[in-house]
């Protein structure tokens, strides 16, 4: 089995830690590690580095090497320029498919995520990917149980069990909702018959392949001629050509929201999952307790609660009294302070920069 995991988006709501020359998979927010290499060290020993490819760009290649030295170079897929999530998961797979065959699993996962439950998490991708060896035109998509009714996720909703595999159920696939408004979300949480889409899946590189085929044929027309170019001297001009003209377009959209409902199981199960692209979904996965205060670096706080402060000039020691409810970061740069609730003003800032003084901040 193999697994590539995506690390190119930039991500707005964690700035000003997450820039374009540095996005938030790159920083070291835990544990002096970058949710990056959490995610690949999450992989092994099951995997071993020849198992493991990071999609990413170009521009982020040496970085990546740099973070994850074990790993062969030629498992680093650089794209050449920004197509969102449909081209690139087709480029991916077609170098899995080229060098390992058209039928071997893979697991597509994301690299800022966090899980905690690992043997759980763990056993899931072994039989999921046990049922792709035998059902080769499927896909299993790996669900989160939902801790609450969040309107800032994707959903997926399921069926009945088709199939079950020692504990775990493969449920009928009914369909996917990205971001409800709160009032459908409520209503998610609570019927039993929704959970968090993570965008986590297991298939093969055959089934993928021929969804695209099927479904955005621009882009398998594209990617079949990138993929019968490599290791040949043509490959670089090829893969510049074909993908500088790819359409940019998610992935969501280009297959899997045409996918039949009978070609896909769900997984639903608690593996401790949290996405950590914005400052509050951070508290969230680090805090026990909601009251809890999360800091990073010389931070001092006194008689406050339910914050998040993280300080990253070495030299400054950032102090809070009487807070609550704040998000603090201090990048040497730029501080920023908000309320937890206003995350999604900061992507609008960040825009607001553009053609102005502060861009060089973006």
């Amino acid at each position: 089995m193999k697994a590539v995991i995506f690390a190119g988006g930039v991500g707005t709501r964690l700035w000003p830690l997450s820039r374009k020359k540095s996005p938030k998979q790159f920083e070291k927010m835990i544990d002096q590690k970058s949710t990056l290499q959490l995610t690949v060290e999450r992989m092994r020993p099951e995997f071993k580095p020849e198992d493991i490819f990071i999609s990413t760009g170009k521009q982020y290649v040496d970085t990546i090497r740099k973070q994850l030295p074990f790993l062969p170079k030629e498992n680093i897929i650089g794209e050449p320029y920004k197509k969102d999530v449909g081209p690139a998961v087709a480029y991916a797979i077609a170098c899995i498919s080229h060098k390992f065959g058209k039928v071997e699993p893979v697991v597509i996962l994301w690299s800022d995520h966090l899980v905690k439950k690992l043997d759980v998490f763990k056993k899931i991708l072994t039989t999921a990917g046990k049922v792709i060896k035998e059902e080769k035109n499927k896909i299993v998509f790996i669900g989160q149980k939902p801790r609450f009714a969040s309107d800032n996720l994707g959903w997926i909703k399921f069926g009945d069990s088709k199939k079950k595999e020692g504990d775990l159920n493969f449920y009928s696939f009914e369909g996917f909702k990205y971001k409800p408004d709160k009032a459908l979300a409520d209503k998610y949480f609570t019927d039993k018959k929704h959970c968090w889409n993570l965008g986590y899946f297991v298939s093969t590189p055959e089934f993928i392949l021929n969804l695209f085929e099927r479904f955005t044929p621009e882009i398998s027309r594209r990617t079949l001629a990138i993929q019968e170019s490599i290791g040949k001297p043509s490959f670089e001009e090829v893969l510049e050509k074909e993908y500088k003209d790819m359409p940019s377009i998610n992935f969501d959209n280009a297959v899997l929201e045409q996918l039949e409902k009978e070609s896909a199981y769900v997984i639903v199960e608690d593996i401790g999952w949290s996405d950590v692209g914005a400052w509050e979904a951070l508290k969230e996965a680090l805090e026990k307790h909601k009251n809890d205060n999360i800091v990073e670096g010389k931070v001092l706080l006194k008689d406050s609660k339910d914050n998040l402060v993280y300080n990253f000039e070495k030299g400054t020691l950032v102090v809070g009294v009487d807070l609550e409810n704040l998000l603090v970061v201090n990048t040497g740069d730029v501080t920023l302070v908000a309320k937890k609730t206003s995350v999604s003003k900061i992507k609008k800032i960040v825009e607001s920069f553009e053609g102005t003084e502060n861009e060089r901040l973006t």
